[in-house]
């Protein structure tokens, strides 16, 4: 540990100590009654304003893993990198149009998870189970790269000794990390990362402000970093470029537009927006969540600024997750990289703890109550979630210490083509009932086998598998982002069936829903006489 960089080192560490302080007090913050109810621990009480609620979300989408890896990719490939900009410019516009209508349902039949309003809405239980297995199984390697990215500060900050360190020494500090985020987020729920959302957006915010205007000054101008990117990319064997190439315009188009789709799908995006005391609240969110896309542009710009600054210094088989960091700590004074390596810890906590809890109350709602348990109450319900989003969090540092970064990176974007697959069942259901519950699950596992075949089939230098998300189009012969083509499929599978099935009359499932449920704000009558959540102080 002779090279830890003590100054910054001592910031991180007391942004630290402060954010788990506000962990742990938020148990007390709008505190319940009856504490032991899953809309009380897992949803906040369903009582978020606008404000709290626009800093959750944006705490919760984007992560430390956002702030490492999209300058990283720009750093690495250049203009590919820049695909997140456009997919969340597309996807608030999208979300408007259906995240009220989930809020007003939710609200009318206490739905907790979007399993529960699949359940309700095609009366399905095998297609609620899937729906809610997918959620988690897409969430886990989220909740791992969160990890992923507080590992990448803390080897530029030193810490956790050299190659040669006894294993335990070297994780130690993401030992102490993961016990503090499984701590608080047991014992105060969805408060925890609500709260603590406010200094990670706020030091975010900063970090970057400062960033685009101090690292330019440093290297001469935004003309010399960009000459400096083009310098890099314009090398014959170059993996990159300035400019999306005409062959790979489809492949930036589609992963944009799929990745859009797919992101309000994630449960971890729909637990924020439940969370919210009003339908209205959702829609204001929507409307003002695209100052955090303007936020994502300046950060992209990180990538070219690595470039500029040489972070690599010269090392062929420098690692482009750590451009960020290197950047931070070669550019600012010490005790600033402390601050914005908090920004990347604290950023890495909150989301962790949402997706935590919305895997838990996935599996408590929709296993637990559903399967192995009917007669559970809420207190047992609260019981579950807690012990569950404790056992989410243990298999993600597992899965880190475990396996190669690679494997967390590949996973997690396979992630993002799995979750994809239940936008059909989910946002198909918010406007229609026309569908069929068996040709929606024909459908999902349509897109999930195929999605999942062609991604096994990649290779890419880093891995034999899984080594990318972009194969040929069916019918087209462009290339172009998996996960799309596969809901393409999953669609076309559930409109065929849906006719043959509604042809020969197969009976369907009850919908417990009315049309007036997807319309309900609060003092409606449809609310009044819904599910309270507990009473809060």
């Amino acid at each position: 540990m002779s090279n830890v960089n003590v100054p910054a080192l001592a910031v991180f560490v007391l942004f630290f100590v402060l954010v788990t302080a506000m962990g742990f007090l938020a148990s007390r913050w709008r505190r319940a009654d009856n504490a032991l109810h899953l809309d009380e621990w897992g949803l906040g009480g369903r009582s978020f304003g606008t404000w709290i609620t626009w800093f959750l979300l944006g705490g919760d989408l984007y992560t430390a893993y956002t702030f490492v890896a999209v300058p990283a990719a720009v750093y690495a490939t250049g203009a590919a990198g820049f695909f997140a900009v456009p997919y969340t410019i597309i996807a608030y516009p999208l979300v408007f149009l259906f995240l009220p209508r989930l809020w007003s349902v939710s609200r009318v039949h206490g739905y907790v998870t979007p399993a529960d309003f699949v359940r309700g809405r095609y009366g399905s239980r095998p297609l609620s189970l899937v729906v809610a297995l997918t959620g988690i199984l897409a969430t886990m390697p989220y909740i791992a790269l969160q990890l992923v990215g507080i590992q990448a500060v803390l080897d530029v900050l030193g810490v956790g000794g050299g190659a040669n360190a006894n294993w335990f020494v070297k994780d130690l500090p993401l030992f102490i990390a993961f016990g503090v985020l499984a701590a608080y987020t047991y014992s105060s729920g969805l408060r925890a990362p609500a709260l603590i959302a406010f200094v990670k957006d706020t030091l975010i915010y900063i970090v970057i402000i400062v960033a685009v205007i101090y690292i330019p000054i440093r290297l001469g101008g935004y003309g010399h970093i960009f000459d400096a990117a083009a310098h890099k990319f314009s090398a014959p064997k170059s993996a990159g470029s300035l400019t999306v190439p005409d062959n790979k315009q489809w492949t930036f188009a589609t992963l944009a537009l799929g990745s859009a789709m797919a992101l309000f799908m994630y449960p971890h995006s729909v637990t924020g927006v439940l969370a919210s005391k009003s339908r209205n609240t959702v829609r204001r969110n929507m409307a003002i969540m695209p100052a955090y896309s303007l936020m994502l542009g300046l950060l992209a710009l990180l990538g070219f600024m690595a470039i500029a600054a040489d972070v690599s210094k010269g090392d062929k088989a420098f690692n482009a997750q750590l451009s960020v960091p290197r950047l931070f700590a070669d550019m600012f004074p010490d005790w600033f990289t402390g601050v914005a390596f908090a920004a990347i810890g604290i950023g890495a906590l909150v989301p962790a703890a949402i997706m935590s809890i919305a895997a838990a109350n996935l599996f408590t709602r929709n296993v637990y109550k559903e399967y192995l348990k009917p007669t559970a109450t809420a207190a047992d319900e609260t019981r579950v979630a807690k012990l569950v989003s404790l056992l989410v969090k243990v298999g993600a540092l597992v899965f880190v210490l475990g396996m190669d970064k690679q494997a967390a990176i590949n996973l997690q974007l396979l992630g993002g083509l799995w979750i994809l697959q239940t936008f059909v069942a989910i946002v198909g259901g918010l406007f229609t009932r026309w569908f069929h519950h068996w040709a929606l699950f024909a459908g999902w596992a349509a897109g999930m086998t195929y999605g999942t075949w062609k991604a096994y089939g990649i290779a890419s230098p880093a891995t034999k598998h899984f080594g990318g998300n972009a194969a040929e189009i069916p019918g087209i012969g462009e290339t172009g982002y998996i996960g799309l083509t596969a809901f393409v499929l999953n669609l076309l599978v559930a409109v065929v069936l849906t006719l043959v099935l509604r042809a020969v009359k197969a009976p369907d499932g009850p919908d417990e829903t009315k049309p007036g449920d997807y319309r309900a704000e609060a003092g409606d009558d449809e609310l009044e006489n819904a599910p309270e959540p507990v009473a809060a102080h």
